[in-house]
């Protein structure tokens, strides 16, 4: 129960300061309601300092355990001011603008290591598929499903091959459009596993890698041993470079996940987990741009050019691209290896 002595002095500890908490609060709820820009030159000049005699009123108050009420009524205020002081104030356009001219950029190059070991997985993956494919070819099976083989296999003839290929036969687009879409929803599937699994000590991760190389390495060897392995070849480029790509981002995305779990270094798990986050939404949301264009590559530019050189040219055309803008975008800056919390934070 509190004493006569403690509500007086609340209360002139009240009194003294009400006049300033008023003012204050005044100019939060015009803040809050109009923005910050409708705030007229003394009330913007006077916010900080307004917020500062908050901050310190709050931790006397707490200090010599004033009435609770106040001491809630301040923790409200200081805790609307500082959104309103600190608080980051970009428009939409802003933020995108900053993840096309550096966010995605600065995200991809300091994500290089998982990005090799990405491509690397997914290399090894199609290189073992190739071989035992071509040694055995009943190895197909176990590396292919039967819904993204679409008749297609050891059996298969040459020209059977073929008209997948180059559409040569009157329903073959209606075919491959269907074809197209389970690939691309597969691909989007292993690209969303591979970044959401990376999480689990990047172990998934890996393995999805190594599958979605044997995939292609199966199909590979059918092709090759029909004479069609640079068919193939230019078939997948058209899409594939992007296609693929956007594949290994997102999973070294998930990579970065897995490497914050397994070695947060001297930060706790949490707060290395939340760092390693920044750049792996980045990639995720890069990714799934590069997904939107390999599918829009997918169905309609495979479908105009059928030319095996053309669709070469597109497709690594379009890889160069890429390339060039994540690794040459948000160079004014400098190379950041690791990612300054204060400076990147809306990056």
């Amino acid at each position: 129960m509190k004493t006569s002595g403690e509500t007086i002095r609340s209360s002139r500890f009240r009194l003294e300061r009400e006049s300033d908490w008023l003012r204050l609060q005044a100019i939060l709820d015009q803040a809050e309601r109009r923005g910050v820009k409708s705030l007229a030159f003394e009330d913007a000049r006077d916010l900080v300092t307004l917020y500062r005699q908050a901050v310190n009123a709050l931790s006397v108050a707490r200090e010599i355990s004033l009435d609770s009420a106040i001491v809630a009524y301040l923790e409200s205020l200081c805790a609307r001011a500082y959104l309103v002081v600190y608080a980051p104030r970009a428009s939409i356009r802003g933020v995108v603008s900053r993840f096309f001219r550096q966010g995605a950029p600065l995200a991809f190059r300091r994500s290089g290591i998982e990005l090799v070991l990405a491509f690397v997985l997914m290399v090894l993956g199609g290189v073992a598929a190739f071989a035992l494919t071509r040694t055995d070819p009943t190895w197909f099976y176990a590396f292919v499903p039967e819904g993204l083989a679409a008749g297609r296999g050891p059996q298969a003839s040459a020209d059977a091959l073929r008209r997948v290929i180059y559409d040569s036969e009157p329903g073959a687009i209606e075919e491959l459009g269907a074809f197209a879409t389970y690939l691309f929803s597969h691909n989007t599937r292993v690209a969303i596993f591979s970044f959401v699994l990376g999480i689990l000590a990047c172990v998934p991760s890996a393995l999805l890698m190594l599958y979605n190389g044997s995939v292609i390495g199966a199909l590979g060897a059918i092709y090759a041993d029909k004479g069609l392995g640079l068919d193939l070849f230019a078939w997948l480029s058209i899409h594939g470079v992007t296609e693929l790509s956007a594949i290994a981002i997102a999973t070294a995305g998930g990579f970065r996940l897995g490497r914050a779990v397994l070695f947060p270094g001297e930060k706790t798990r949490k707060a290395a987990l939340a760092d390693a986050a920044h750049d792996a939404v980045k990639l995720a949301v890069l990714a799934a741009l590069m997904l939107v264009a390999a599918g829009l590559l997918e169905g309609f530019a495979r479908q105009l050019v059928t030319a095996p050189v053309w669709r070469i040219a597109i497709g690594w055309s379009i890889g160069a691209l890429w390339f060039f803008w994540l690794l040459g975008a948000g160079r004014q800056k400098g190379f950041v290896r690791s990612r300054p919390v204060a400076t990147e934070a809306t990056s």
